[in-house]
């Protein structure tokens, strides 16, 4: 009913692609996407922490941590910073999705067949 993802997307990548991705997934598995973020670290000033400083001076992670219901909508996110989603899931809405589009009913097993790996020797 619902996929857990921790990431740790970059300044470049986080704007064009972590929400994209989780919309994504949620679709794609009819079920809640929530992902967690580092938050963005930032001095005292307001500025990015000085590079030495900093556990991983090499990384400024892009923040938001967010939960995706099964249509893709946003239920809820954050910015940057440090920050809780709290929010309610619906489940039914997972049911609901399921029935309306049944993908997990549409396996044609006849057409293939998974097989265990033979091991040599």
């Amino acid at each position: 009913n619902l996929l857990i993802f921790p990431g740790a997307f970059n300044l470049t990548t986080g704007p064009a692609h972590w929400e994209l991705l989780q919309r994504a997934r949620a679709v794609d598995n009819q079920c809640y996407v929530l992902t967690a973020s580092p938050a963005r670290v930032v001095d005292d000033d307001g500025e990015n922490e000085s590079n030495n400083k900093r556990k991983y001076p090499h990384y400024t992670a892009w923040g938001h941590s967010t939960v995706v219901a099964p249509w893709g909508d946003v239920v809820a996110t954050t910015d940057e910073s440090e920050s809780l989603v709290v929010t309610e899931l619906d489940l039914t809405k997972v049911s609901s999705m399921r029935q309306s589009i049944p993908t997990f009913q549409q396996k044609r097993s006849d057409l293939y067949v998974l097989e265990e790996p033979s091991s040599s020797s």
